[in-house]
């Protein structure tokens, strides 16, 4: 107690009063100098980007590879695309002959479920399928929503259903979600194809 009140003095408070002040505008000015530094720096762009593996898991803790495929039964890399520091949100696309094509969850006709699809500029519709080691080829579509995030998943037989993530080279990963941006059923038009939502690979909760 007796330490206290020394320190409770009025001629004491003011000593340390006025250097605390002192103390905070040296302070201050550093922070502010050193914030504007952080604004100014541009997020770093990584050349070349980094490709994810775009998967996915089935009860038995196995990883199979999702795929997009033509008409014609070609199969294509679906991944997701890290061109920045950030991956808290990444690109999901197909990779044909070294072009990216948007992957985007389509409005549905006659699916109860939203068809998970790959467009070329042409307008041309591949599908995204999970692939078995079997060979067997399971549906990936958006089978419900929670808000803005429609959930993506691989359906297998007896409806079960499967969760998609892309993986990172270090195995960092991401759920792969259809993110709506508006409340319209049609978000946009691409390549003449109407969307219902963009498809993302999202940090994990």
């Amino acid at each position: 107690m007796k330490t206290i009140k020394q320190l409770l003095k009025p001629s004491n408070f003011i000593a340390f009063f006025a250097l605390l002040i002192i103390g905070l505008s040296f302070g201050n000015a550093q922070v502010i100098d050193n914030d504007k530094t952080d604004y100014d720096k541009p997020e770093t762009e990584l050349h070349p980007e980094i490709l994810w593996d775009v998967k996915a898991y089935l009860p038995e803790a196995k990883l199979i590879k999702v795929k997009a495929i033509d008409k014609a039964g070609n199969m294509y890399d679906v991944k997701g695309i890290q061109s920045f520091d950030d991956t808290s949100i990444l690109d999901v696309k197909a990779i044909i002959n070294g072009e990216h094509l948007p992957i985007k969850l389509i409005v549905k006709e006659d699916d109860i479920y939203f068809p998970l699809k790959a467009i070329s500029i042409d307008g041309t519709i591949l599908d995204i399928k999970a692939v078995t080691d079997d060979g067997d080829l399971l549906p990936v579509k958006g089978i419900g929503q929670s808000g803005t995030i429609v959930h993506i998943r691989a359906i297998g037989k007896d409806n079960l259903f499967y969760n998609v993530f892309a993986i990172s080279p270090e195995g960092q990963v991401n759920d792969v979600k259809g993110v709506k941006m508006l409340k319209t059923t049609v978000e946009t038009v691409i390549y003449g194809v109407s969307i219902y939502a963009h498809v993302k690979a999202l940090l994990q909760n």
